[in-house]
């Protein structure tokens, strides 16, 4: 399947909104290659030779929904670092992806989310958990696991999950304060 930059849908199109089905395990081809599609999007949109010859917009995840499939199906890659600074990539080919337990700590980007979905700038904190724990089948690995995520990671997660429910970022501002300080929080 062709994703690109005109393919995705936009939030001007009320199917974004519509909520994803979880999809039957073990995995059908259909879902399986849907999911592998995605992951290749996100990992060639950070490519900037590749992005700009495909018309990809960067990306660290895309949920099914956003190619008009209304499935519980995600797919993300996103850089990390551990405690010593050592820098790594953390890749996920999800499907029902759901938290199972999130910290009272709220989290936000400093600099705001985005979304391959949203074309216009929405200014503001979207505040989140911090940490939060997600079960899923993973399609990389081929199992079901737990992630233990916090911080970026986390953040990433709550985003592209956020999707299932038909919610955008910036569902989450503060409309009357977008910039509204939050105590306790891991600014990111």
């Amino acid at each position: 399947m062709l994703i690109n930059n005109d393919t995705i849908l936009k939030d001007n199109d009320p199917f974004i909104r519509e909520k994803s089905q979880p999809v039957p395990l073990p995995l059908s081809d259909e879902d399986r290659q849907i999911l592998t599609d995605m992951y290749n999007y996100v990992k060639d949109s950070t490519d900037p030779e590749k992005a700009e010859k495909m018309n990809l917009r960067p990306a660290v995840g895309i949920s099914a929904i956003q190619i008009g499939i209304p499935k519980q199906l995600t797919a993300v890659i996103v850089p990390t670092a551990d405690a010593e600074g050592n820098e790594s990539t953390v890749e996920f080919m999800l499907a029902n992806p759901r938290i199972i337990s999130s910290s009272v700590q709220p989290a936000y980007l400093e600099g705001g989310e985005g979304c391959l979905s949203v074309t216009e700038d929405h200014e503001g904190y979207v505040v989140r958990s911090a940490r939060i724990k997600v079960q899923a089948y993973d399609a990389l690995t081929d199992q079901n696991i737990v992630i233990r995520a916090r911080g970026y990671l986390a953040i990433v997660l709550q985003h592209e999950i956020d999707h299932f429910s038909g919610i955008l970022f910036y569902d989450r501002i503060n409309k009357e304060e977008p910039f509204r300080e939050v105590e306790g929080a891991m600014v990111i």
